[in-house]
């Protein structure tokens, strides 16, 4: 029976703590690649004259814009609703045309500007048949 303090036990811990190492050298890498992208969001829709989706308020005019992250079609019985999930680096909001089944041009990756009315929906800021524009990627 090993005794606590046999090298197999402290050779266990020590790669143990060697694996936690590496994991947060990987999540702060993650982070820094994910924050520098939400910072260069941020910084265009600043450069564009939009709002920052973390300020928007219920009943708000605003002009948002962001990349697109998702794209959804909702069918209803009566009303298919094309759903575009957009994020500017602070939050997402949700783009909501009723009557649409697709918008060309408009997929995952797309830099979008969007104008409309905002209403919460469940917690999320929401615009519903926005007026938009497909705004070229950075450095074109």
């Amino acid at each position: 029976m090993a005794h606590p303090s046999t090298p197999t036990r402290v050779g266990g811990t020590g790669t143990k703590e060697h694996r936690s190492a590496l994991a947060r050298l990987g999540e702060r890498l993650t982070k820094s690649v994910t924050q520098i992208e939400a910072d260069e969001l941020q910084e265009d829709a600043a450069r564009m004259g939009c709002t920052p989706m973390c300020d928007l308020v219920d009943r708000q005019e605003a002009t948002v814009s962001g990349t697109v992250r998702a794209v959804t079609l909702r069918p209803r019985v009566n009303v298919p609703a094309l759903v575009v999930d957009l994020y500017d680096g602070s939050r997402t909001i949700n783009l909501v045309w009723l009557g649409r089944r697709t918008i060309g041009g408009i997929s995952p990756g797309t830099y979008l500007r969007a104008s409309g009315r905002v209403t919460w929906t469940r917690g999320v800021p929401t615009i519903f048949n926005p007026s938009y524009e497909i705004v070229p990627p950075r450095g074109h």
